[in-house]
C-alpha cells in the first residue's frame, strides 16, 4: 500500500466480537470473504487502510500528470499518460473493493476532502524537474511494491485479488522510472546532475512512506500488531524498510547514482545495509497538512470533484434509465 500506518502508540483495537470461527479462519491463513461474519474492528481497519490507499492512488495522479504536456518525446508523453491511467484505475478498483465492507465509495471520497481520512505523504512533495517523475516511478514505485507484494496475501479476499493486478503494473511503473533515471544519468553531466538532484529529494520522503517504526519495543502496540494478527499486514513498517533499502542499494550503483547517507554501508554480520537515522519529525509535519504541497493537492482534488458533478450525474441518470428500461422489458416480458 502507499499509505502509512501512523499509529504506533496505545494499545490495539479491541476485536471483543471476534469468534472462534473467525480466529480459525485467518489463522488458518484462509480468505475472508464479503458475505462472511467479521469482527467490527476487522472491517473497520480494512476500510480505513483500503480507503487510504484507493486515496493516494487518486491523489497520486498530480504530481506527474503535472507534467505530461512537458515530458520530452512523445513516447515519453504516452508512457507517462498511460501509467497515470493506471493510478487511476487503481484507485477505483480499491474504491470497489472497499464498498464490499459495506461503505458508500462517497462517503469516502467526502472524508477525504474534509480531512478525516488520509493519504501517502509522498505526493505531498513538488516534482521540480523531469527527473523527478523518474524518481517517483523508481524509488516512490518502488517503496509501494514492497508494501504491496505481501498484501496478496492478505486474509480479505477481494483486497489481496486486487493487489495481485495492481502490483504487476506497479512493477512496470518501477522500471519505467528506473529507465528515465539511468538515461539521464547516463547523458550530458547537467542531465546527470538532474537525475543525482531528484534522488537526493526522493530518497528520504520514499523511506518514510513505510511509517514509523514498528518494531523493538512498538512491535507490540498500534495497527500494526492488530493488522499482523487478522492476517491483513505480514511485515512490520521496519522489516519492509529494510527490505525496500537492500533492494535500491544495488539498483542505485547500477544507476551510477548515490544516496543521500552516508551512513549507509553492508552490514556481513546482519545481512543487510545499514542506514542513518530517518527524521519522522518531517513525516509527521507532513500529515499534518504542513508539507510542501498539501494544500495544493487537495485544492485540486476538491475543485475537480465538484467541476465533475456533471459527468457523476449524467451516469446516475443513464443507469437509471438502463435499469427502467430493463424493468419495463421483463414486466412486458412476464404480462
Amino acid at each position: 500500500m502507499y499509505g502509512n500506518d501512523f499509529t504506533t502508540t496505545g494499545a490495539p483495537p479491541l476485536a471483543d466480537d471476534e469468534t472462534p470461527e473467525f480466529r480459525a479462519l485467518v489463522g488458518g491463513e484462509g480468505r475472508v470473504e464479503p458475505r462472511d461474519e467479521m469482527p467490527e474492528g476487522y472491517r473497520r481497519t480494512l476500510i480505513r487502510q483500503m480507503a487510504q490507499h484507493a486515496h493516494s492512488e487518486i491523489i497520486g495522479m498530480q504530481p506527474e500528470g503535472n507534467w505530461i504536456s512537458r515530458a520530452p518525446s512523445l513516447r515519453r508523453k504516452a508512457i507517462l499518460m498511460a501509467k497515470v491511467q493506471d493510478e487511476a484505475g487503481h484507485g477505483l478498483y480499491l474504491y470497489a473493493g472497499a464498498e464490499t465492507l459495506g461503505v458508500d465509495r462517497a462517503d469516502l471520497i467526502d472524508q477525504l476532502h474534509d480531512g478525516r481520512q488520509k493519504y501517502s505523504s509522498i505526493f505531498n512533495y513538488p516534482t521540480l524537474t523531469w527527473a523527478d517523475v523518474g524518481a517517483i516511478g523508481w524509488l516512490v514505485d518502488g517503496a509501494a511494491i514492497t508494501n504491496q507484494v505481501p498484501l496478496c496475501r492478505c486474509s480479505y479476499g477481494p483486497y489481496a485479488r486486487a493487489m495481485v493486478r495492481v502490483c504487476k503494473e506497479e512493477s512496470f511503473h518501477q522500471r519505467q522510472g528506473f529507465e528515465i533515471l539511468h538515461t539521464l544519468s547516463h547523458g550530458t553531466p547537467e542531465q546527470h546532475a538532474m537525475a543525482q538532484d531528484a534522488v537526493d529529494r526522493y530518497w528520504w520522503p520514499s523511506l518514510m512512506m513505510f511509517g514509523p517504526s514498528d518494531s523493538g519495543e512498538a512491535s507490540g502496540q498500534g495497527h500494526t500488531a492488530q493488522s499482523m494478527a487478522w492476517g491483513i499486514k505480514r511485515f512490520s513498517n521496519d522489516e519492509l524498510r529494510q527490505r525496500f533499502i537492500d533492494m535500491t542499494v544495488p539498483q542505485a550503483e547500477a544507476l551510477g547514482l548515490t544516496l543521500p547517507d552516508p551512513e549507509l554501508r553492508w552490514n556481513e554480520e546482519r545481512g543487510h545495509y545499514d542506514h542513518g537515522e530517518i527524521d519522522f519529525t518531517e513525516l509527521f509535519e507532513v500529515i499534518k497538512g504542513r508539507g510542501p504541497c498539501n494544500a495544493e493537492r487537495m485544492a485540486h482534488k476538491r475543485r475537480a470533484h465538484e467541476e465533475g458533478a456533471w459527468v457523476r450525474e449524467a451516469a446516475s441518470a443513464y443507469a437509471a434509465k438502463q435499469a427502467r428500461r430493463l424493468a419495463e422489458t421483463e414486466e412486458a416480458a412476464t404480462a
